[in-house]
């Protein structure tokens, strides 16, 4: 029995010694929820929140930090396998006991082919969580500058009420002297009650971007006090050829191209399966009738016949086919998405720029001269009207304007991965 209690002993020392290796363990966190402070928030404390706190990039980094455990398990080797048979158990006189020591040996390059299909699988949700950050930043952006535009057009609103109630009060005042119909007034009452509507829905919208911007860190009671930023015209954009050339470095493409050599080298290791291992065992056979040890060796190859493991490796070989085809769809599709977020770019831009170059001086001009007009008994009140009209319906599309234009610049970065705002 010494010579089983030896072989015993040895699988001990090699359970402990793999034992004594650290592994790494799940302790239970529950995220303390962040809220932002109570005062004005900028473009860069709203990135901050939105990428420290954010539920979805949280999760991606925790899926990027679980393949490191694919990688592990890829590089562990198979088990020794301890067996104990003993024969004529009634009689001890002539009982035999056998005590083996079983080690698999790995043949046709199946761990080398299983960690390097791993490794990209790693690689793979690496990029992926980057991706996830580059969409969260991409909303968190443009989440901002629809707060700001938000409050632009409260502002603005607010204006148009201040403007309106004016007009009632010379109307008023015109119709009470005798100087204009009492239809002026009733008018300028209809234009005010109007522009108060849209001031209250422009408050609601306000409050609505406001949650959509704070969710994105976890909070859905948004607690800063205003979004601190102007909605100038933004930046020009890099040429069309320079951003195409951009989105081959781009997270999401390269998780793509990953995930087709990763594909690939799945093949690698379904052929590898196609070598059967072998199993070399070392044992000692206690016999009793004799009273000695007999010591034994064997080897276990299983015939490869039937089973050429030739289904996994069909499998493996069509699903390299989709990643590839996946890969080339989602370059195809992202490319389109470039190109459309630039065009509506430049729209966006240049019609801002035109709206702030040559509307708004005319409208406003426009609108100071009818005013004046008005007061002075020149121009009916319709003319005041319209050239209201005109003057805030411009303001508000040179509003809108600059947000398309930022909302595009932020699909942009979104697409290619990265942030310019």
């Amino acid at each position: 029995m010494r010579s089983a209690s030896v072989l015993i002993g040895a699988a001990m020392a090699l359970w402990g010694a793999a034992s004594a290796q650290p592994l790494p363990s799940h302790h239970e966190a529950v995220p303390a929820a962040r809220a932002d402070p109570a005062a004005p928030l900028t473009l860069d404390q709203a990135l901050e929140l939105a990428l420290d706190n954010n539920y979805s990039l949280s999760s991606a980094r925790y899926a990027a930090d679980s393949s490191e455990g694919v990688v592990l398990q890829a590089r562990t080797r198979p088990n020794p396998v301890l067996g104990i048979e003993v024969e004529d158990t009634s009689r001890k006189a002539t009982r035999n006991t056998t005590t083996t020591l079983s080690v698999p040996i790995e043949l046709g390059g199946k761990r080398d082919a299983r960690i390097a299909t791993a490794k990209l699988a790693r690689d793979r949700a690496r990029r992926e969580a980057e991706q996830i950050r580059a969409d969260v930043r991409s909303q968190a952006v443009a989440a901002f500058f629809e707060v700001l535009a938000a409050q632009e057009q409260v502002a603005l609103s607010t204006q148009t009420v201040d403007v309106a109630r004016d007009a009632y009060r010379i109307a008023d005042k015109r119709v009470e002297a005798g100087k204009a119909p009492p239809l002026d007034a009733d008018r300028a009452r209809v234009e005010l009650a109007d522009a108060e509507l849209e001031r209250a829905q422009a408050v609601s919208a306000l409050e609505v971007a406001r949650r959509d911007l704070s969710v994105l860190w976890g909070n859905p009671s948004p607690q800063f006090t205003k979004a601190e930023g102007l909605i100038a015209m933004p930046p020009d954009r890099p040429d069309l050829d320079e951003l195409v050339a951009a989105l081959e470095r781009s997270p999401s493409i390269q998780a793509a191209r990953l995930e087709a050599d990763r594909s690939r080298a799945q093949i690698e290791v379904e052929r590898s399966k196609r070598y059967p291992d072998v199993e070399v065992s070392a044992g000692v056979i206690r016999n009793n009738e004799l009273g000695r040890n007999q010591m034994m060796l064997g080897v276990s190859i299983p015939l490869p016949l039937f089973d050429r493991n030739q289904g996994n490796i069909y499998e493996a070989s069509m699903l390299a086919y989709k990643s590839r085809d996946d890969y080339l769809g989602l370059k195809t599709r992202l490319q389109t998405q470039l190109q459309r977020a630039v065009t509506q770019f430049d729209i966006a831009k240049n019609t801002a720029s035109r709206l702030e170059s040559e509307v708004l001086p005319s409208a406003h001009t426009a609108f100071e001269r009818g005013k004046r007009g008005f007061e002075a008994g020149k121009f009916g009140f319709i003319d005041v009207l319209d050239a209201q009209r005109t003057l805030f319906q411009a303001r508000a599309r040179h509003l809108s304007a600059l947000s398309d234009a930022y909302r595009a610049l932020a699909q942009i970065d979104r697409i290619l991965g990265r942030g310019s705002l």
